[in-house]
């Protein structure tokens, strides 16, 4: 990884490559001399009068290098899982890796630095050094625990994000749903309204204007909206609920479940609402009144005859 300037630091305005300087013999702008070990300094710490402002080059920072071949430093790489340091990264080599199963050295097998790395290359034993100054892999024994240490560590963090999961989602469930869902709402999409036939109570509750009015009043109308919340969402042993109005719009299972986890922070009926409406905008209160009346839901539907007053204003 190449060393970034600010262009408030560079010393040279003809030459805004800092790797090069002004050379006024040829009026040009020049490469940097470079050395392994080393890299240039902003323009080669010239200015374009010929005035040096600092060294031209300065040696490689702590696990950098430079093998001569860029004028900058770059980062020393890390050996992957399943290699050992072969070579130590100098500030003129990279490091090199040597696989722990074949014990063939080459061109390192680097992956990039992240805390994941990091956290992961700490478990693993560092290469010890004998008396005589050599280095020698840590033993088998100690890299045969290592990694099996850190499967065990990922599992079982695995395993906790499930069980807490699991239970932010029973802490929405109170009851079992045990109706069967008709044959007719298993596939994906929105039921067909034309069926079944009937009006299911919608007769004489209803006007004209509120049944044809968009669904969206319902949400428009916070008042409306706050007392269909108060019936329908709760979960009552024999009464019909969000649920089940979810289901009769084909919502999948999963959906459902996971919307009435998130209770404490939407309502699972505005949520219903809300899906509705986005994907069917021309569904009417009609539309909605009719599955109230599947789901035998007159008081819901009273609740809905209050949006005679908005239509009006509309």
């Amino acid at each position: 990884m190449s060393t970034a300037f600010d262009s408030r630091l560079l010393h040279s305005e003809n030459c805004r490559d800092p790797t090069t300087y002004w050379d006024r013999t040829t009026s040009n702008c020049v490469p940097c001399d470079i050395t392994p070990g080393y890299e240039v300094t902003a323009n080669c710490g010239k200015s374009d009068d010929g005035s040096q402002h600092e060294v031209s080059k300065t040696v490689c920072k702590a696990n950098t290098f430079n093998d001569g071949s860029a004028g900058f430093c770059k980062s020393c790489s890390i050996c992957r899982p399943g290699y050992i340091i072969s070579s130590p990264c100098t500030i003129t080599t990279d490091t090199k890796c040597e696989d722990i199963g074949s014990r063939s050295t080459g061109v390192p097998v680097t992956v990039p630095t992240s805390k994941f790395n990091t956290a992961f290359l700490s478990e693993i034993p560092k290469t010890q050094t004998n008396k005589e100054g050599g280095t020698f892999p840590p033993s088998p024994g100690a890299m045969i625990w290592a990694v099996p240490l850190v499967v065990f560590f990922s599992i079982t963090l695995v395993v906790i994000g499930a069980c807490l999961i699991y239970i932010k989602r029973k802490r929405g469930q109170q009851t079992v749903l045990t109706y069967s869902r008709r044959s007719s709402y298993i596939n994906a999409g929105f039921t067909p309204l034309s069926a079944p036939t009937g009006n299911d109570g919608q007769e004489g509750l209803l006007s004209p204007n509120v049944l044809s009015a968009p669904l969206q009043t319902v949400l428009d109308n916070l008042d409306v909206l706050e007392e269909l919340v108060i019936l329908l969402d709760p979960e009552s042993h024999g009464v019909k609920n969000t649920k089940h109005l979810a289901s009769h719009c084909s919502f999948p299972a999963t959906w459902i479940t996971y919307t009435y986890s998130m209770k404490d922070s939407k309502s699972p009926l505005k949520a219903v609402l809300e899906g509705v409406t986005s994907r069917h905008p021309d569904w009417t209160v009609g539309h909605l009144a009719k599955l109230l009346g599947y789901m035998k839901r007159y008081d819901a539907i009273a609740v809905l005859a209050k949006l005679e007053l908005n239509v009006i204003e509309i």
